[in-house]
């Protein structure tokens, strides 16, 4: 009895938080009528792919494809930096015992606070509306947190294999490269996964430091919100699209994603 109570729960609450992705993938196909009709309809009478065809054909679909440049890239830079920054942390004890309580205190630093002075700056230096803006500014911001993270993954690995290695004739760069990585790949793609969804989900930077060339997918969605009506079928369409790399990113690396989660990597 109460295996099947705890089943129905857990089924229910899976419904309860899948609706509003079955909600938004529905209004995507549905025609004006039936986005705006009362009873709701739950499915649609027939699949309309003009609410993706408009977004390819004005362009909008390019906002995509800028968030996915600069979250990638930034996610790559943000891993290699921080990596190779836990790990002096973690093994020589970089900065003393509580730097890394310093490092992960930036990344609370509500970004509001720096968004307009960082503005100025990138106007002095070019970079309003760059891919190269973007991207350093995401690396920045989520330095913190693959440092924190990765400090944790790298406190696991035992010493004595670095050691051995290094007894063996390895250089402390092999050491890193062929033995600490390999060993902390888990990890590695735990905190690769979370750093590109902050990358990807991030609005406040892009909406004041992006015009038209490099807007990403959170600004433009904005774009379809107005004073007098809102574009339902646009705003589901292109949510649906947004939405895809992030589920890829997951599916694949799901079980590095669990794994790294359930290994300590908060550890203080």
């Amino acid at each position: 009895m109460r295996t099947a109570i705890r089943f129905v729960v857990a089924v229910m609450v899976t419904v309860l938080f899948l609706f509003p992705i079955y909600w938004l993938f529905t209004i995507s196909f549905k025609t004006p009528d039936e986005i705006f009709s009362y009873p709701p309809v739950w499915w649609p009478s027939s699949f309309q792919l003009s609410n993706y065809t408009v977004l390819f054909r004005d362009g909008d679909v390019i906002t995509i494809w800028n968030s996915l440049v600069v979250a990638s890239v930034s996610t790559v830079a943000a891993m290699l930096i921080g990596t190779m920054c836990a790990y002096a942390i973690a093994r020589f004890r970089t900065g003393g015992d509580h730097f890394s309580i310093w490092v992960l205190s930036q990344r609370m630093v509500p970004p509001i606070v720096v968004v307009f002075p960082i503005f100025l700056l990138y106007v002095k230096l070019g970079l309003v509306d760059t891919y190269l803006g973007l991207i350093i500014l995401y690396t920045a911001f989520n330095l913190p947190y693959v440092v924190w993270m990765m400090r944790g993954y790298l406190q696991e690995i035992p010493r004595e294999i670095e050691e051995s290695a290094l007894v063996d004739g390895c250089t402390r760069l092999q050491v890193f490269t062929k033995i600490v990585l390999p060993l902390a790949r888990t990890g590695l793609f735990a905190t690769a996964v979370f750093t590109f969804v902050f990358a990807w989900n991030e609005f406040l930077f892009a909406l004041v430091l992006t015009r038209s060339a490099v807007t990403t997918f959170p600004v433009q969605l904005t774009h379809y919100f107005g004073g007098q009506s809102n574009f339902w079928a646009k705003i589901s369409a292109m949510s649906v699209l947004g939405t895809v790399p992030i589920f890829l990113a997951v599916a694949f690396l799901q079980r590095y994603l669990v794994r790294g989660i359930s290994l300590g990597a908060v550890k203080g």
